[in-house]
C-alpha cells in the first residue's frame, strides 16, 4: 500500500473540508493540527478549495492534505500543484484513476457495489472510498462487499458521524473513515476555531478507544 494511504490508516478519521473562503484554511488547520488530526481532505466544489491547498500545504507541512471532489485530469493536475497529496473523488472514473496511478499519485475513487470495486482492483488500487457510505448500506453493505475480494481496504464516507464512527473504525477493513461533523461549513463560516479544535480532539480519543 501507498505510504500515504499508510498514513491516512493511522490517523483513521480524515476531515472532509468544504471552504468557501480561502482565509479560513489557516485557521482550520491549525485547529485540526492542534486537535490532533492533521490531515484534510479539501473538496475541489468551490472556488476556494486550489487556494486552500496551496495555504495548508504550505503554512503546516506537517499536514497530509489532500483534494476531494476531484472529477477531471485538469482538477488532478491543479490539485497537486497547489500541494494535494492525494485525490479522492465520488464515483469511479477510470480516466481520472488511470492518470492518477500512472503518475503515481495516491487516488481512492468513490465506489458503492462489486462491479466498482472489481473495476478498481483492474486498475491496481487496494483503497476505494465507499460512498455515500451510510446511504448506500452502511457498514454491512462494506462487510458483505469485502468478504469476496480479501485485498482490498474501504474508507467509507457520507453521513458518518460521532455516534456511528466507532462502528466503522472496529472493523480491520476500513482504512480510515471521512467525516465532516468536526469541520462543519456552519462552524468555519462562524470562525469557531477552538469548538473545532475540541471536536477533533473528540475524534482522535475515538480512534484510540477503538484501534488502540
Amino acid at each position: 500500500m501507498n505510504a500515504v494511504l499508510e498514513q491516512m490508516g493511522k490517523i483513521g478519521i480524515i476531515p472532509v473540508v468544504v471552504l468557501n473562503d480561502a482565509k479560513d484554511a489557516a485557521p482550520l488547520a491549525k485547529a485540526l493540527c492542534e486537535g490532533g488530526l492533521p490531515c484534510a481532505e479539501v473538496t475541489f466544489r468551490t472556488d476556494a478549495a486550489e487556494e486552500s491547498i496551496r495555504i495548508m500545504a504550505e503554512q503546516f507541512p506537517q499536514m497530509l492534505v489532500g483534494a476531494g471532489t476531484v472529477l477531471t485530469t485538469e482538477q488532478v493536475d491543479r490539485a497537486v500543484a497547489a500541494g494535494a497529496k492525494f485525490i479522492v473523488s465520488p464515483g469511479l472514473n477510470p480516466k481520472v484513476v488511470k492518470y492518477c496511478v500512472d503518475k503515481g499519485i495516491p487516488v481512492t475513487p468513490g465506489t458503492c457495489n462489486p462491479s466498482d470495486v472489481e473495476q478498481a482492483i483492474e486498475l491496481g488500487l487496494d483503497v476505494v472510498k465507499f460512498f455515500p457510505a451510510e446511504a448506500a448500506g452502511g457498514l454491512k453493505m462494506i462487510k458483505a462487499m469485502a468478504a469476496p475480494y480479501v485485498g482490498m481496504k474501504f474508507m467509507p464516507t457520507g453521513g458518518i458521524n460521532a455516534g456511528n464512527v466507532r462502528d466503522y473504525l472496529a472493523y480491520d477493513r476500513i482504512l480510515a473513515c471521512g467525516g465532516s461533523w468536526m469541520v462543519s461549513g456552519k462552524m468555519v463560516e462562524a470562525g469557531e476555531f477552538d469548538k473545532i479544535k475540541e471536536m477533533t480532539a473528540e475524534a482522535v480519543q475515538i480512534v484510540k478507544e477503538c484501534r488502540g
